[in-house]
């Protein structure tokens, strides 16, 4: 089974999931008493199960879904108070909705362009849609086109520009203003109105490049900027993707000069700003990597003028302590963002006006978050605003009437439009000015050479390479970095301070050529390395690495000095620093470091997990129905010290005894046992696999066997013989037969039945359920959270109705008239490695790129059809439950309560 819409724990935004009543619409209105509101929820379970803050009440308004008008993903207002709304698969809607308290149903109409024809008196309809970001500004609608054109939809990617120019209310001219190269759940995201409101901010995730740019306040020379032995996904994510990752652009009023701000997310979907003008947004995580020493949580970063947060692709993303990057706000923990709006202009209480309201889709929960002026970034603290089960959250904005107005929806799921508002109808809130502190002051002053050349840049900045602001720090570096090397190189290979020299030296090893890589070098082996703070250590080693990443290898009396001046570094007191000095050790190949390293690996203790909001006790009891599976998963994590030792490692090629090699490949037959994210696995066998081509030859067959080929082998082909089978009779089933049978059950679901439902359903080959099962298909261990009975029977049944961008297959077109299908695992300049069959993931095939004359992505699911026909009623009502259970027997599903 290949549930190909649902993807595990976040990955993109409009994966979503979603509610699950398949009840007529019942409109509510604003409530004159208890009585009231209680009744209206009962008629509408799906407000029935949204949690809410005391004293705000909910509303849903419309149903897309329901109206056949698709899933939406996207919203604005415009000037007249109407909602612009888009389907992430169709078009654009506008809707009249009524005032709160009003008891008319919202009317919608959707929007196309008339434009002129062919013929004389006639006109044309263009549609316009598929848009992820959408923004009434300027007296025109901005859309923000994520997809690759169709017959219908014929507009591509990127921004344009839809207006009304003869004032009849309808749009008639459109304006393509940048085509942006990207497109699905990682592609172009949301545009917001700049503070200023003479200017708009655009995002875009990983898989969208960065198109030309009038300028760049981050350089633009970056690069991946890691020593660490590359080791990309081993299921294909981004395999092929390059620095800087997901970006965000500034943009004039017109749509046509357009400036790089930030850059270095993974797939962030949306941005706002605060009161004080600072720009935040919310990035997601890469979850199939939980557990593995490089993965990041998702979180909320201040998104600051020439930023850099560091993804990169596979296990090269950088670490948060990277000086040349920068640290987020706060960690969330796992789930998947997809919406960030600032709460200044609602109609709540004064707390709520400071927040910036974080939406997730995987767990349904909007969070409030607050954040608190820190030195010249901030930090935060959070909590739960608004949650629900099976709530796919996609976008959210404040209306003009100072509600919360979010939809739900997204992968063709089932849509629905809401509204929030507290009920004491307080005044619209008034603008206030925000007094910056002397440090932020600074920031912003800094920041201002970060356009372009300015006389006296570099004296103005250079102190504050050393301040203890580590935002200070890092945007006088860019200060710096913007003007000519030419005035500046000079004083980096004299700056007698150690703090100064080391990030001084940081712009000069982005900046600067290759002929100056030995007197940097010979610069940095002046810092007098025991008198600095561990975080200043760390910053001096990561400047080592920078330098070697970007100008190679040193020639052989500076190679020596930086080798034995870091060496006698290591081991050092923290994990931190072990990390950061171990990876260029082995790169350096320095004596010892073999031996010093197994020491560490063999005694290896993670530190104390970093504080997310997910993770706190009060999160996990509020919600136990998805906080008991975040909870297991966090009691099981792999030791992430010890693997990070095992991965920089497998690019030793000397240094080895017989008992190191031994003890090293060992680590890996248990490696294997640990439960960890979807890569896991994946990413422990090419991390042994790089390893065993440096063992002495004649001696791979001894060490493939030891370090745990055979459990390699076995981990694309779970067995299933000892599951019970099914007892039948079966039958072809539809959706609709099978939702109409499974309501007609009056037993209680079977636990064990229906886990052997699983494994007999062949499911189990492709899918991980509860850290067990096969990775050519997502993990469903949160199915129940997120899906109803509907949604799941759907993808089991039609699994071509929609396919996840990460599980789809690609058709090859062979120059000799052949066709072949299979997911693409990833490509090289002269090849293509895919996968086809999904119960055997680890069997790559090859194809020539020469030999193939064009691609297209397969509109056939990888998944087989027809496995649960061997399934009677109750059998399938056994599997059904085993899912939305989480592989959990005391579900409330096994006490008697039906879940939708």
């Amino acid at each position: 089974m290949f549930l190909t819409f649902i993807c595990p724990l976040r990955t993109f935004r409009f994966l979503s999931h979603l509610l699950i009543f398949f009840l007529p619409v019942v409109f509510l209105t604003m409530s004159c008493g208890p009585a009231r509101e209680d009744a209206a929820a009962l008629q509408d379970p799906k407000i029935a199960r949204l949690k809410l803050p005391e004293g705000f009440k909910a509303e849903r308004l419309y149903g897309p879904s329901e109206n056949k008008e698709g899933s939406w993903v996207s919203m604005t207002f415009d000037h007249k108070g109407r909602l612009l709304a888009s389907d992430q698969y169709g078009a654009i809607y506008r809707l009249t909705i009524p005032a709160i308290g009003d008891t008319t149903r919202t009317r919608a109409e959707r929007i196309d362009l008339e434009q002129p024809g062919n013929g004389i008196d006639t006109t044309q309809r263009v549609s316009i849609g598929y848009a992820h970001g959408l923004l009434w500004a300027f007296n025109s609608l901005f859309v923000v086109v994520n997809h690759d054109q169709d017959e219908e939809f014929e507009k591509s990617s990127g921004l344009y520009r839809l207006e009304d120019t003869d004032g009849n209310d309808q749009f008639d001219k459109i304006t393509l203003l940048k085509t942006l190269q990207g497109a699905g759940e990682h592609g172009p995201h949301n545009i917001i109105l700049a503070p200023d409101k003479k200017s708009m901010y655009l995002i875009a995730g990983n898989y969208t490049k960065v198109p030309p740019m009038d300028s760049y306040r981050l350089p633009s020379n970056w690069g991946e900027d890691n020593l660490f032995p590359l080791i990309t996904d081993p299921n294909g994510h981004a395999a092929e993707l390059k620095a800087p990752g997901g970006w965000i652009a500034h943009i004039d009023s017109t749509g046509n000069k357009w400036e790089l701000v930030s850059a270095g997310y993974r797939n962030p979907f949306d941005l706002a700003f605060n009161a004080a003008g600072d720009l935040f947004t919310y990035d997601s995580d890469m979850e199939w990597d939980f557990g593995l020493p490089w993965y990041r949580p998702t979180r909320i970063c201040h998104a600051t003028s020439g930023s850099e947060f560091g993804w990169r692709t596979g296990n090269s993303v950088w670490s948060p302590y990277f000086a040349d990057n920068l640290s987020p706000v706060m960690n969330i923990g796992q789930g998947s963002p997809t919406n960030l709006v600032y709460g200044g202009s609602a109609r709540f209480p004064e707390k709520y006006r400071d927040c910036l309201f974080a939406f997730d889709w995987s767990f349904g929960i909007v969070y409030a978050i607050y954040p608190e002026a820190d030195g010249a970034s901030y930090k935060a603290r959070g909590e739960e605003f608004l949650s629900g089960t099976s709530l796919p959250l996609t976008d959210g904005v404040i209306g003009p009437d100072g509600a919360l107005y979010f939809l739900t929806g997204g992968r063709n799921l089932e849509s629905d439009l809401y509204r929030v508002y507290y009920t004491d109808h307080l005044p619209a809130p008034q603008a206030k000015a925000v007094a910056l502190s002397e440090v932020q002051q600074l920031r912003r002053r800094l920041e201002t050479f970060h356009s372009d050349v300015k006389e006296g840049a570099v004296e103005e900045a250079w102190p504050h390479l050393k301040h203890e602001d580590r935002f200070i720090r890092y945007a006088a570096r860019i200060a710096v970095e913007h003007q000519p090397v030419a005035t500046w190189q000079a004083r980096v290979l004299e700056e007698k301070d150690p703090v100064l020299l080391t990030h001084a030296a940081m712009a000069l090893a982005r900046q600067g050529g290759h002929q100056v890589e030995s007197a940097l070098l010979e610069a940095l082996l002046r810092i007098p390395f025991a008198r600095l703070t561990e975080q200043q250590q760390t910053d001096v080693v990561r400047v080592f690495e920078l330098v070697l990443a970007r100008m190679g290898m040193p020639p052989g009396a500076v190679k020596t000095k930086v080798t034995a001046y870091l060496n006698d570094q290591y081991p050092a007191r923290s994990n931190t620093l072990n990390r950061a000095l171990c990876k260029v050790l082995v790169y350096l190949d320095a004596p010892g470091v073999v031996e010093k390293t197994m020491t560490l690996l063999e005694t290896a203790k993670d530190d104390p997990a970093g504080k997310t909001l997910m993770e706190s006790s009060d999160m996990i009891l509020r919600n136990p129905q998805y906080g008991m599976a975040i909870a297991d998963m966090l009691s099981n994590v792999p030791p992430a010290q010890q693997t990070y030792y095992a991965t920089a490692l497998s690019a030793a090629k000397n240094g080895w005894s017989a008992d190191l090699r031994k003890k090293y490949f060992e680590w890996f037959y248990h490696a294997f046992s640990y439960k960890g994210g979807h890569s896991f696995r994946g990413y422990i066998d090419k991390a042994r696999t790089n390893a065993l081509q440096n063992v002495p030859a004649g001696q791979f067959t001894y060490y493939n066997k030891l370090s745990g080929d055979s459990l390699v082998r076995l981990s694309g082909n779970i067995l299933v013989d000892n599951a019970h089978q099914p007892q039948g009779p079966g039958r072809n089933w539809s959706v609709e037969e099978a939702l109409q049978e499974l309501n007609n059950v009056t037993d209680k679901p079977d636990f064990v039945r229906g886990k052997d439902m699983f494994a007999a359903s062949l499911c189990i080959q492709c899918h991980t359920f509860k850290g067990e099962g096969g990775v050519s298909g997502p993990d469903l261990t949160q199915t129940g959270t997120r899906f109803s009975t509907k949604d799941i029977l759907e993808a089991i049944i039609n699994p071509s109705l929609t396919i996840s961008d990460q599980y789809g297959a690609t058709v090859f077109v062979l120059k000799d008239g052949k066709t072949v299908l299979g997911r693409l695992i990833r490509e090289d300049a002269t090849k293509y490695y895919i996968a086809q069959n999904p119960f055997a993931p680890q069997v790559v095939r090859e194809l020539m790129k020469e030999a193939v004359a064009s691609t297209r992505v397969s509109e056939v699911s990888p998944m087989l059809p027809g496995l649960i026909n061997r399934l009677n009623r109750e059998e399938l009502n056994d599997l059904v439950n085993y899912l939305k259970s989480g592989g959990n027997e005391n579900h409330e599903v096994y006490k008697g309560k039906k879940t939708q």
